[in-house]
């Protein structure tokens, strides 16, 4: 009896395990079909952060945040993004091996850790889940990388990155970037300021556009160097 009873509770979960794994895919594939015809309101992150601000009594920073569709992003910060952050974007389906066998390189001769995330992992990253380093949550940016390169296109994938990337506290996007920063719309931004904006973006919360340090003045040359072999999307 107490056999059958096992086997019955090792079947249910199971069963369980299962509709709950196919419940996921379909709300993710849901969310990332949602998001091909329609903006974002916001991201995981601003979600938790006043969800925690109300559940913990923690001071909350409402994040600026404002959509600009992508005609109404400075060509120069379209490019500056693509050279700094993922050359071979047009040309990989949201993993480039290439850079990550690069960052393993590094590491295996003990050059420290680099980070080899794409443009459509970083969007997947923002858009969809909270921040964290635990594996879940890297299996998961996995996943929505590969729907987001199934569904969206790469105008569309660059669009939403430019729009929901963190742009240093409180700030969310380059229209909220542009507009910190510089005073600025970010359909204004010259070819400098946008190289300066990028420059910041591996550290938003520690480098400043503001006040940039000399590590960042270099970024920001190397990126005005790699610009001009940028497609323009």
């Amino acid at each position: 009896m107490k056999k059958k009873t096992k086997n019955k509770f090792r079947t249910w979960i199971i069963k369980t395990g299962v509709k709950l794994c196919l419940t996921l895919i379909v709300l993710s594939f849901c969310q990332v079909l949602a998001f091909k015809f329609f903006n974002p309101p916001g991201t995981v992150n601003m979600v938790y952060e006043w969800a925690r601000s109300k559940c913990f009594d923690v001071p909350y920073l409402k994040a600026n945040y404002k959509w600009q569709d992508l005609e109404d992003i400075s060509p120069h910060l379209r490019q500056a993004v693509l050279a700094s952050e993922d050359q071979r974007f047009l040309t990989h389906n949201g993993f480039d091996f290439k850079e990550i066998q690069n960052a393993i390189s590094q590491v295996m001769n003990h050059h420290g850790f680099r980070g080899a995330s794409t443009i459509s992992m970083q969007a997947a990253r923002s858009v969809f889940l909270p921040s964290s380093r635990s594996i879940a949550r890297k299996l998961s940016e996995a996943w929505y990388t590969i729907l987001i390169e199934l569904i969206w296109d790469k105008k569309r994938i660059l669009e939403i990155y430019l729009n929901t990337v963190d742009w240093g506290t409180g700030i969310v996007g380059a229209q909220a970037g542009a507009r910190a920063y510089f005073s600025s719309d970010a359909k204004d931004l010259t070819m400098g300021q946008a190289a300066l904006m990028t420059a910041i973006l591996p550290s938003p919360h520690k480098w400043s556009a503001r006040n940039p340090s000399v590590h960042v003045i270099k970024r920001k040359k190397w990126i005005l160097s790699q610009m001009k072999a940028m497609p323009l999307l």
